[in-house]
Order: structure tokens, then sequence, then C-alpha cells
């Protein structure tokens, strides 16, 4: 995770959001994100990301990550990511967009689901 320099390798990044983007789904929506590509099989690939690093993360850090919902479309969902150090200092920060679409079908979009609107809601900006 860290490189030769003593800071989070970049790539680290989208892999932490990602993680973290993981853990949210039981908690938000009642569905573990293994069970929502499962048996919802329901697939939200990144489509589009942008991202600022304000920080270096170092060796020893710990991450805390903010994520939160910029925008609901009929399709896809615009997600905001900060990650901080123990110090609350801002590292990383990216806006991501996903679009929904079926595991069976991953080229074919699908309208965003009642449940997952509904569970989202609460960290909808």
């Amino acid at each position: 995770m860290v490189d030769l320099a003593g800071i989070v390798y970049y790539p680290r990044y989208w892999d932490l959001a990602h993680v973290f983007f993981e853990e949210i789904w039981e908690s938000l929506c009642g569905v573990s994100y293994p069970a929502v590509l499962k048996e919802k099989r329901l697939a939200l690939p990144l489509v589009h990301s942008e991202a600022t690093f304000h920080k270096p993360m170092i060796y020893g850090d710990v991450a805390h990550c903010e994520i939160s919902v910029i925008k609901m479309g009929k399709t896809s969902i615009s997600w905001r990511f900060k990650i901080h150090n123990q110090l609350n200092e801002l590292c990383w920060s990216a806006v991501q967009t996903t679009v929904c679409t079926s595991m069976d079908s991953i080229g074919e979009k699908l309208d965003i689901p009642m449940w997952v609107r509904e569970g989202l809601d609460c960290i909808l900006e």
C-alpha cells in the first residue's frame, strides 16, 4: 500500500474508496454488497472518476472515508468520496459515477431500483 517514498501509492486510493463503497450497502440499504451482486444481480460499474490529491498519507496513517451521493439520475449515481487521515486532514477526494446494470447483462443500463434510492437517500447531498 505504501511505496518506496513512504506514501500511499496513488492507485490505492481508488481501491480504498471501493472498499468503503462496498461496506456501506448493508447499513444503508439492508443488503450486503456481495448480495447486491449475487442475489439482486445488480452491478454498479464505474464509468467516470475525477480525483484530487490534497495531502499524502504516510505509513501508519489510518484512513477514514466519507461517502455521499451528489446526484441520482435514472440509471446513474454520482458519489463523492473524501479520505482523511487520523488527524482529520483531507488527503484525497473524488467524484465517481457508476451506472446501474444487471450482472446478467453488464452492457445494458437499468433504472436504479427504489430500494437503492430509498437506502441512499440519507447520504444524498
